[in-house]
């Protein structure tokens, strides 16, 4: 599906039971109460649904994002992008048990297609709000 223009990607141990970092990850409707980054999503996380993301640095921006596939409790996959594919980005969000109390968090976004690199030198770097997202998970996860 052409060649990754541009890679983000977070990993981060959580010591919480898997079912409760994936109960947070796929609730859309409380993403705004412990994510920092997100003022609100407007959707369901379910296989085939569109939700609407206003990232809190463009509360008047939605980005619309495809649930592309969702396999509970372990990962989903969430697209958005341009028409005819010139641009993708896939995101990928999954929990990995490790222990009946402790988990691995991993997030990663690629980006594809004809306009990617024109893209790639507009968009902001993406990095930090990674690194935001998966720290606010930990912390409410851990929280209980």
């Amino acid at each position: 599906r052409g060649r990754i223009v541009k890679r983000y990607f977070v990993a981060i141990s959580i010591e919480a039971p898997a079912q409760t970092v994936w109960a947070l990850v796929s609730d859309a409707a409380s993403y705004s109460q412990w994510n920092s980054t997100v003022d609100r999503v407007e959707g369901v996380f379910t296989p085939g649904a569109i939700v609407s993301l206003y990232a809190k640095n463009m509360p008047n921006r939605p980005f619309k994002l495809a649930v592309k596939t969702l396999t509970p409790p372990r990962s989903m996959v969430l697209e958005g992008g341009m028409p005819l594919g010139l641009f993708v980005g896939t995101r990928r969000l999954e929990v990995i048990p490790e222990t009946a109390r402790s988990c691995r968090f991993e997030m990663e976004e690629v980006s594809r297609g004809l306009l990617a690199p024109l893209m790639a030198r507009v968009i902001p770097d993406q990095q930090p709000s990674f690194d935001t997202f998966a720290a606010d998970l930990k912390r409410r996860a851990e929280r209980g």
